[in-house]
């Protein structure tokens, strides 16, 4: 049975054994393992419960991961995405005043979605259509808005009557203790600590307590917190005309946040192939896919790839039993529920800083010497923090770069569906003004 198991993770073209799988997979769990504070601590605002938001951290990470290790066979680990948690929350559920469950039902539908597209092949046309500069827009522009969402957490940047936002009170003993783990947990970086960020809140938590500032309350515990988000998300109020273009930011980020990560995690891996073609890719989108419905399920917001698997690869880590013991090791992280609302935003707020700081390294891929691509990649990187929405950000990069391509006379007949997407955020934002 042994033999078998190492014949089909390919144990030996891959140069790889079972020690150093496991200790690749424990590395990859250690430095993502924050996502287990981090996102319930963010659901809660759109008014999920923070136990049963744990659970479903955990079981949608192992899912997902445990499916990416045996069907895909690549050392990739999932979780609750950074960036669409806060899109969930901040955008869906607060600003534009979406129940929690209706949002759940988008996130579904957006991994339905996947789900068909995968099977049908359609992904190639959606990756050719959208220019890869402006997914690098993107990503730098989410990573501002977690940055700015954790700014705010942090009590740093507040509300201004006169020029919307100005600088907190930084004597303000929940802005002070952010700054204090935000340098803690870069200072760990540099010294290139495993878990820097995990470490980080846990330490800040700790020197919270006698602050006043952490608080802990009797909750469910594990699987029984489950019963408070599992299968209560609303699919026909997220079908309604006004939830559509959510539905497509969460299909459209998650599809290419994880192919991002993918290329990252196989070029570090050394596992593309001599002609760039990724192996299997449609197994890694359909676990990525799979993982997201059954994340809506339970009660949490899209499942994605995880950049942090890096760490596991530069562990030795190559095949899927390196994800597979991170997802195992997702399902002994469950028990954490009940404690998971102890840290308070000063924990938090510095680990969105942090984490929204690293997505930034995408703005290297832009070309910023060429107006074509540099500008609707400022639009997309700066509107989608300024107007706390994924969606606006992406929809003006889409149109400013259709317009001027046309304007330019770089018209390409095989790009009609940029064009496509760009009439219909056109009609979206002219609707939204006359409304």
């Amino acid at each position: 049975m042994r033999k078998r198991l190492e014949g089909y993770f390919e144990f030996a073209r891959l140069g790889t054994n079972w020690r150093t799988e496991a200790l690749a997979g424990a590395t990859t769990f250690i430095t993502m393992a924050y996502i287990v504070l981090v996102n319930p601590a963010i659901l809660a605002d759109a008014g999920v419960p923070v136990p049963a938001a744990t659970a479903a951290t955990c079981i949608s990470a192992a899912f997902g991961s445990i499916l990416m290790g045996v069907l895909a066979r690549y050392p990739i680990a999932l979780a609750p995405g950074m960036g669409l948690n806060a899109y969930f929350t901040y955008t869906v559920c607060i600003k534009m005043h979406v129940p929690w469950q209706t949002a759940l039902g988008a996130v579904f539908i957006s991994g339905v979605l996947f789900l068909c597209i995968t099977a049908a092949g359609i992904r190639q046309m959606i990756l050719r259509a959208i220019p890869h500069q402006l997914y690098a827009a993107v990503a730098s522009g989410i990573g501002l808005f977690i940055a700015f969402i954790g700014f705010q957490h942090a009590g740093l940047v507040v509300r201004d009557p006169n020029t919307f936002v100005g600088i907190g009170n930084v004597r303000n003993p929940t802005t002070a203790l952010a700054l204090f783990g935000l340098i803690l947990m870069v200072a760990l970086e540099v010294k290139k600590v495993r878990g820097s960020i995990l470490i980080g809140v846990l330490a800040v938590t700790g020197a919270a307590w006698p602050l006043g500032l952490a608080h802990w309350s009797h909750a469910s515990i594990g699987l029984r917190a489950l019963t408070l988000t599992a299968f209560k998300l609303d699919i026909p109020g997220a079908l309604h005309k006004g939830l559509l273009e959510i539905i497509f930011v969460f299909f459209f980020v998650d599809l290419f946040d994880n192919l991002g990560t993918l290329v990252a995690v196989t070029k570090r891996a050394g596992l593309i192939e001599a002609d760039h073609s990724i192996p299997r890719l449609n197994r890694i989108l359909f676990a990525d896919a799979a993982a997201t419905v059954v994340g809506s399920l339970t009660g949490t917001s899209t499942v994605t790839s995880y950049v942090e698997s890096t760490a596991g690869v530069m562990a030795g880590g190559r095949s899927g039993v390196a994800a597979i013991v991170t997802g195992l090791l997702f399902v002994a992280a469950i028990g954490a529920a009940p404690f998971a609302g102890v840290a308070p935003a000063a924990a938090t707020a510095p680990a969105l800083i942090l984490v929204g700081s690293m997505m930034l390294t995408a703005i290297a891929e832009i070309n910023w010497h060429d107006p074509l691509a540099a500008v609707p990649a400022f639009l997309t990187l700066v509107l989608i923090p300024f107007t706390y929405s994924i969606a606006n950000g992406l929809g003006f990069g889409i149109i400013a770069w259709a317009v001027l391509h046309l304007a330019a006379g770089k018209l390409r007949r095989r790009d009609w569906l940029l064009y496509v997407l760009a009439i219909l955020f056109m009609a979206r934002f002219i609707y939204l003004g006359a409304n």
